[in-house]
Protein backbone atom coordinates (compact mmCIF):
# COMPACT_ATOMS: atom_id res chain seq x y z
CA UNK A 1 0.00 0.00 0.00
CA UNK A 2 1.81 3.10 -1.25
CA UNK A 3 0.94 6.05 0.99
CA UNK A 4 0.73 9.43 -0.72
CA UNK A 5 2.07 12.55 0.98
CA UNK A 6 -1.46 13.84 1.81
CA UNK A 7 -2.27 10.48 3.43
CA UNK A 8 0.93 10.58 5.46
CA UNK A 9 0.10 14.11 6.55
CA UNK A 10 -3.30 12.88 7.73
CA UNK A 11 -1.60 10.29 9.97
CA UNK A 12 0.68 13.05 11.26
CA UNK A 13 -2.41 15.09 12.12
CA UNK A 14 -3.94 12.15 13.98
CA UNK A 15 -0.74 11.79 16.04
CA UNK A 16 -0.81 15.51 16.85
CA UNK A 17 -4.47 15.30 17.88
CA UNK A 18 -3.62 12.43 20.20
CA UNK A 19 -0.78 14.52 21.61
CA UNK A 20 -3.21 17.34 22.36
CA UNK A 21 -5.45 14.89 24.24
CA UNK A 22 -2.42 13.70 26.24
CA UNK A 23 -1.34 17.22 27.16
CA UNK A 24 -4.80 18.06 28.46
CA UNK A 25 -4.25 15.38 31.10
CA UNK A 26 -0.54 16.09 31.56
CA UNK A 27 -1.15 19.70 32.53
CA UNK A 28 -3.59 18.77 35.32
CA UNK A 29 -3.36 16.54 38.41
CA UNK A 30 -3.96 12.95 37.26
CA UNK A 31 -4.35 9.50 38.75
CA UNK A 32 -2.16 6.50 37.93
CA UNK A 33 -3.52 2.96 38.04
CA UNK A 34 -1.87 -0.37 37.27
CA UNK A 35 -2.67 -2.79 34.47
CA UNK A 36 -2.53 -6.55 34.99
CA UNK A 37 1.20 -6.57 34.15
CA UNK A 38 1.85 -3.82 36.72
CA UNK A 39 2.63 -1.24 34.07
CA UNK A 40 1.15 2.22 34.73
CA UNK A 41 -2.03 3.48 33.08
CA UNK A 42 -3.42 7.03 33.04
CA UNK A 43 -6.40 8.80 31.52
CA UNK A 44 -3.95 10.19 28.96
CA UNK A 45 -3.28 6.68 27.59
CA UNK A 46 -7.01 6.13 27.16
CA UNK A 47 -7.75 9.57 25.70
CA UNK A 48 -4.99 9.15 23.12
CA UNK A 49 -6.19 5.62 22.32
CA UNK A 50 -9.71 6.86 21.62
CA UNK A 51 -8.50 9.78 19.48
CA UNK A 52 -6.30 7.52 17.32
CA UNK A 53 -8.55 4.49 16.92
CA UNK A 54 -11.63 6.55 16.10
CA UNK A 55 -9.72 8.62 13.52
CA UNK A 56 -8.11 5.57 11.87
CA UNK A 57 -11.47 3.80 11.74
CA UNK A 58 -12.87 6.74 9.76
CA UNK A 59 -9.80 7.11 7.54
CA UNK A 60 -9.21 3.42 6.72
CA UNK A 61 -12.29 1.44 7.82
CA UNK A 62 -11.05 -1.74 6.14
CA UNK A 63 -7.71 -1.85 8.02
CA UNK A 64 -7.85 -3.28 11.57
CA UNK A 65 -6.21 -1.42 14.44
CA UNK A 66 -4.20 -3.06 17.21
CA UNK A 67 -3.52 -0.66 20.09
CA UNK A 68 -1.82 -1.28 23.41
CA UNK A 69 -5.07 -0.23 25.06
CA UNK A 70 -7.32 -2.35 22.80
CA UNK A 71 -9.02 -5.51 23.92
CA UNK A 72 -6.73 -8.37 22.90
CA UNK A 73 -7.50 -9.62 19.40
CA UNK A 74 -7.46 -13.45 19.36
CA UNK A 75 -4.42 -14.90 17.62
CA UNK A 76 -6.62 -17.00 15.31
CA UNK A 77 -8.01 -13.75 13.89
CA UNK A 78 -4.86 -11.64 14.09
CA UNK A 79 -2.65 -14.18 12.32
CA UNK A 80 -4.69 -13.65 9.14
CA UNK A 81 -4.00 -9.93 9.05
CA UNK A 82 -1.78 -8.93 6.12
CA UNK A 83 -2.12 -5.22 6.84
CA UNK A 84 -3.02 -3.44 10.08
CA UNK A 85 -2.33 -0.35 12.17
CA UNK A 86 -0.17 -0.92 15.25
CA UNK A 87 -0.49 1.83 17.85
CA UNK A 88 1.02 2.80 21.18
CA UNK A 89 -1.17 5.72 22.27
CA UNK A 90 1.32 6.81 24.94
CA UNK A 91 4.76 5.24 24.80
CA UNK A 92 6.70 6.03 27.95
CA UNK A 93 3.95 6.25 30.55
CA UNK A 94 6.67 6.07 33.24
CA UNK A 95 8.19 9.24 31.77
CA UNK A 96 4.73 10.82 31.58
CA UNK A 97 4.20 10.12 35.29
CA UNK A 98 7.63 11.61 36.06
CA UNK A 99 6.64 14.67 33.98
CA UNK A 100 9.95 14.78 32.12
CA UNK A 101 8.36 15.14 28.68
CA UNK A 102 10.06 12.06 27.20
CA UNK A 103 7.01 10.23 25.93
CA UNK A 104 5.54 9.75 22.48
CA UNK A 105 2.55 8.79 20.37
CA UNK A 106 3.41 5.88 18.04
CA UNK A 107 1.41 4.96 14.92
CA UNK A 108 2.66 2.33 12.45
CA UNK A 109 1.22 0.64 9.39
CA UNK A 110 2.29 -3.00 9.20
CA UNK A 111 2.29 -4.90 5.90
CA UNK A 112 3.46 -8.50 5.55
CA UNK A 113 5.05 -8.43 9.04
CA UNK A 114 7.04 -5.22 8.42
CA UNK A 115 6.41 -1.57 9.36
CA UNK A 116 6.05 0.38 6.12
CA UNK A 117 4.94 3.71 7.62
CA UNK A 118 5.72 5.14 11.02
CA UNK A 119 4.84 8.32 12.90
CA UNK A 120 6.37 9.18 16.27
CA UNK A 121 5.16 12.36 17.95
CA UNK A 122 6.59 13.88 21.14
CA UNK A 123 3.88 16.29 22.41
CA UNK A 124 5.87 18.26 24.98
CA UNK A 125 8.64 19.54 22.64
CA UNK A 126 6.19 19.33 19.69
CA UNK A 127 8.49 17.24 17.50
CA UNK A 128 7.29 14.78 14.87
CA UNK A 129 9.32 12.04 13.21
CA UNK A 130 7.83 10.13 10.30
CA UNK A 131 8.96 7.92 7.47
CA UNK A 132 8.06 5.48 4.72
CA UNK A 133 10.13 3.29 2.45
CA UNK A 134 9.12 5.38 -0.57
CA UNK A 135 9.35 8.91 0.84
CA UNK A 136 12.27 8.65 3.29
CA UNK A 137 12.40 9.89 6.89
CA UNK A 138 11.69 13.38 8.24
CA UNK A 139 11.78 15.40 11.43
CA UNK A 140 9.44 18.35 11.98
CA UNK A 141 9.80 20.63 14.98
CA UNK A 142 6.71 22.67 15.81
CA UNK A 143 5.41 24.24 12.59
CA UNK A 144 8.73 24.49 10.77
CA UNK A 145 9.29 22.80 7.43
CA UNK A 146 10.07 19.07 7.78
CA UNK A 147 13.71 18.20 7.17
CA UNK A 148 15.03 14.92 5.84
CA UNK A 149 17.02 12.82 8.31
CA UNK A 150 19.58 10.02 7.87
CA UNK A 151 21.36 7.67 10.22
CA UNK A 152 25.09 7.98 10.78
CA UNK A 153 26.40 5.51 8.21
CA UNK A 154 29.91 5.39 9.73
CA UNK A 155 30.08 4.97 13.48
CA UNK A 156 31.92 7.73 15.34
CA UNK A 157 34.38 7.35 18.23
CA UNK A 158 33.54 7.32 21.05
CA UNK A 159 30.40 5.43 20.10
CA UNK A 160 27.22 7.32 20.99
CA UNK A 161 24.85 4.86 22.64
CA UNK A 162 21.16 5.60 23.19
CA UNK A 163 20.14 4.19 26.57
CA UNK A 164 16.89 3.78 28.43
CA UNK A 165 15.97 6.36 31.04
CA UNK A 166 13.98 3.82 33.09
CA UNK A 167 15.12 0.33 32.04
CA UNK A 168 18.91 0.01 32.23
CA UNK A 169 20.07 -3.45 33.38
CA UNK A 170 22.98 -5.85 33.69
CA UNK A 171 22.79 -6.97 30.04
CA UNK A 172 23.28 -3.40 28.85
CA UNK A 173 26.16 -2.90 31.27
CA UNK A 174 27.93 -5.97 29.85
CA UNK A 175 27.32 -4.75 26.29
CA UNK A 176 28.86 -1.38 27.11
CA UNK A 177 31.88 -2.96 28.80
CA UNK A 178 32.60 -4.99 25.66
CA UNK A 179 31.92 -2.03 23.38
CA UNK A 180 34.72 0.03 24.89
CA UNK A 181 34.98 3.80 24.49
CA UNK A 182 31.45 5.23 24.39
CA UNK A 183 29.15 7.93 25.64
CA UNK A 184 25.55 7.43 26.76
CA UNK A 185 22.60 9.51 25.60
CA UNK A 186 19.76 8.68 28.02
CA UNK A 187 16.22 9.06 26.79
CA UNK A 188 12.77 7.64 27.41
CA UNK A 189 10.30 5.84 25.13
CA UNK A 190 10.77 5.39 21.36
CA UNK A 191 12.77 8.62 21.28
CA UNK A 192 15.88 6.44 21.50
CA UNK A 193 15.19 4.94 18.09
CA UNK A 194 14.58 8.42 16.72
CA UNK A 195 18.02 9.49 17.99
CA UNK A 196 19.54 6.78 15.80
CA UNK A 197 17.30 7.71 12.87
CA UNK A 198 18.47 11.33 12.89
CA UNK A 199 22.14 10.47 13.42
CA UNK A 200 22.35 11.65 17.03
CA UNK A 201 23.21 8.14 18.28
CA UNK A 202 25.07 5.27 16.63
CA UNK A 203 23.48 2.31 18.41
CA UNK A 204 20.54 1.57 20.68
CA UNK A 205 20.78 -1.88 22.25
CA UNK A 206 17.51 -2.89 23.89
CA UNK A 207 18.28 -5.92 26.05
CA UNK A 208 15.07 -5.98 28.03
CA UNK A 209 11.35 -6.54 27.49
CA UNK A 210 9.33 -4.48 25.00
CA UNK A 211 6.14 -5.07 23.04
CA UNK A 212 5.55 -4.76 19.32
CA UNK A 213 3.65 -1.47 19.63
CA UNK A 214 6.68 0.05 21.41
CA UNK A 215 8.93 -0.28 18.35
CA UNK A 216 6.99 -0.50 15.08
CA UNK A 217 6.50 3.21 14.31
CA UNK A 218 10.06 4.18 15.16
CA UNK A 219 11.43 1.16 13.27
CA UNK A 220 9.71 2.46 10.14
CA UNK A 221 11.41 5.83 10.69
CA UNK A 222 14.83 4.25 11.32
CA UNK A 223 14.60 2.09 8.21
CA UNK A 224 13.37 5.00 6.09
CA UNK A 225 16.44 6.90 7.33
CA UNK A 226 18.77 4.13 6.16
CA UNK A 227 19.20 2.27 9.45
CA UNK A 228 18.36 -1.17 10.74
CA UNK A 229 16.36 -2.64 13.62
CA UNK A 230 17.28 -6.28 14.21
CA UNK A 231 17.14 -9.04 16.76
CA UNK A 232 20.40 -10.13 18.40
CA UNK A 233 21.15 -12.42 15.42
CA UNK A 234 20.96 -9.33 13.18
CA UNK A 235 17.70 -10.47 11.57
CA UNK A 236 15.13 -7.75 10.88
CA UNK A 237 12.59 -7.27 13.66
CA UNK A 238 9.20 -8.52 12.39
CA UNK A 239 5.61 -8.24 13.56
CA UNK A 240 2.58 -10.48 14.04
CA UNK A 241 4.57 -13.68 13.61
CA UNK A 242 3.39 -15.27 16.86
CA UNK A 243 0.66 -15.15 19.47
CA UNK A 244 2.81 -13.24 21.96
CA UNK A 245 3.23 -9.53 21.28
CA UNK A 246 6.56 -9.37 23.11
CA UNK A 247 9.66 -8.43 21.10
CA UNK A 248 12.95 -10.26 21.34
CA UNK A 249 15.95 -8.24 22.52
CA UNK A 250 16.98 -5.99 19.66
CA UNK A 251 19.57 -3.60 18.23
CA UNK A 252 19.03 -0.31 16.38
CA UNK A 253 21.96 1.06 14.37
CA UNK A 254 23.09 3.00 11.35
CA UNK A 255 26.48 1.48 10.51
CA UNK A 256 25.72 -1.96 9.05
CA UNK A 257 29.41 -2.72 8.46
CA UNK A 258 29.88 -3.35 12.19
CA UNK A 259 28.90 -6.71 13.68
CA UNK A 260 27.16 -5.25 16.72
CA UNK A 261 26.17 -8.71 17.93
CA UNK A 262 29.76 -9.41 18.96
CA UNK A 263 29.35 -7.06 21.91
CA UNK A 264 26.45 -9.05 23.36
Amino acid sequence: MLMTLPEIERINQIARQAGTAILEVYEQPFEVTEKADQSPLTQADLASHRAITESLARLTPDIPVLSEESAVTPWEERRRWRRYWLVDPLDGTNEFVKRNGEFTVNIALIEDHAPVLGVVYAPVPDILWYGTREQGAFRQEKQTEPRAIRVTAHCRRPVRVAGSRSHAGDSLKRFLERLGDHEIVSMGSSLKLCLVAEGEADIYPRLGPTSEWDTAAAQAVVEAAGGRVTDTRLQRLEYNRKESLLNPHFLVFGDADIDWSRYL
